[in-house]
């Protein structure tokens, strides 16, 4: 049995879709899966064993229809028995369309029904502590009865020479395991998802006052220049805890150095999902625009917890859909203060043990 799986789009979406192949290889030991995904994410679900072949989604797919028309082709070639459209967008449409797989499954979508055999009605409230994401995913695999036995964490895996070149690297720069080590989300994917520059450095003075730890900023180089403008607006005592040079210079050498790290503290986004694969705790900061219950995985309060304006002010929102909220994000953020944030996050700080 050949089997498709397809999630384009963002990192922590292709990662957490990782857990769809490992139900299915659960459901069929013998199939063989190929996962589907954005070449700019496969850094993140390389050594994964839950699949057998990546296969990517380029560029010029994208770019040049004669280049995509190629691709598809190719896929048709394949000739899979399943494809599991976890995307649903146009493109996947297409590729789900031209797979001519017997069996096509998806998420229901009145325009696009008619192009898989089985369609999954996507549910709006959770029922463990995995998310919405998570388990509306597992729907995909399993019949409802079964999501709660079933729940899948999504997993990271590293080679043994990642692991040990990044801590010889940290090493390297005076950074070792005997001081805790907390890595920063300063930035999101954009400025609807980042906390305001001054909010955030207070945030990161309050970790360094209650924990002492040495700190890392995730950013990119693109991103520098907003980092380096949090950087300066923490004080002096903070700044000497942050080794503001030391990052992965790629997505891998990035995930290798978060394993070394005691918690991921920050935005959200993938850099949250990326620590929780790798099972470090988290302390999330949603953007106000975000739905809580959709992305906050497996949060218990204890090792995985958030902040989120709806939680303080739920009147802001006066029924308003995301979409709606999503073009007041810059507005509303206004309203998420380090002093929200800050209590909560210091009695998450006290209560962990690392």
């Amino acid at each position: 049995m050949k089997i498709l799986v397809i999630q384009q789009k963002m990192i922590g979406d292709v990662l957490t879709s990782t857990i769809i192949c490992e139900a299915l290889k659960k459901e069929y030991p013998k199939a063989t899966i190929d996962y589907l995904v954005n070449s700019s994410t496969k850094p993140v679900i390389q050594e994964n064993p839950f699949f057998d072949d990546i296969i990517e989604f380029k560029n010029k797919y994208r770019d040049s229809k004669k280049e995509f028309y190629s691709f598809l082709k190719e896929i048709k070639k394949l000739k899979y028995d399943l494809v599991i459209d976890a995307y649903g967008k146009l493109e996947s449409n297409l590729i789900s369309y031209f797979s001519k797989a017997p069996k096509k499954i998806s998420f229901y979508k009145w325009y696009t029904r008619f192009l898989y055999s089985e369609v999954i009605y996507r549910k709006s409230e959770p029922i463990t502590n995995a998310s919405i994401a998570i388990e509306n995913r597992l729907r995909l695999v399993y019949s409802e009865n079964k999501i709660t036995a079933n729940i899948i964490r999504p997993k990271i895996f590293l080679t043994e020479e990642e692991k040990n070149t990044s801590k010889q690297y940290l090493k390297n720069n005076g950074i070792t395991s005997e001081t805790p080590l907390i890595m920063i989300s300063v930035l999101g994917s954009e400025m609807r998802k980042t906390l305001p520059f001054n909010y955030m450095a207070k945030v990161i003075d309050e970790i360094v006052t209650t924990t002492s730890a040495n700190i890392l900023f995730n950013y990119i180089p693109n991103q520098e220049k907003d980092a380096k403008a949090i950087y300066d607006l923490t004080t002096k005592n903070t700044r000497k805890h942050i080794h503001f040079n030391v990052f992965g210079k790629s997505l891998r050498e990035f995930i290798a150095i978060l394993s070394h790290c005691n918690i991921l503290i920050g935005n959200e986004g993938g850099a949250v999902n990326m620590a929780k694969a790798l099972d470090k705790p988290t302390f999330t900061i949603f953007s106000p625009w975000i739905i809580k219950k959709d992305w906050n995985m497996f949060e218990d309060g204890i090792k995985h917890d958030s902040v989120h304006l709806y939680d303080s002010k739920p009147e802001l929102y006066d029924n308003k859909t995301p979409k709606e909220m999503k073009n007041k994000a810059l507005e509303l953020y206004k309203n998420l203060s380090s002093e929200l944030i800050i209590p909560k996050l210091r009695s998450y700080l006290q209560n962990l043990k690392f």
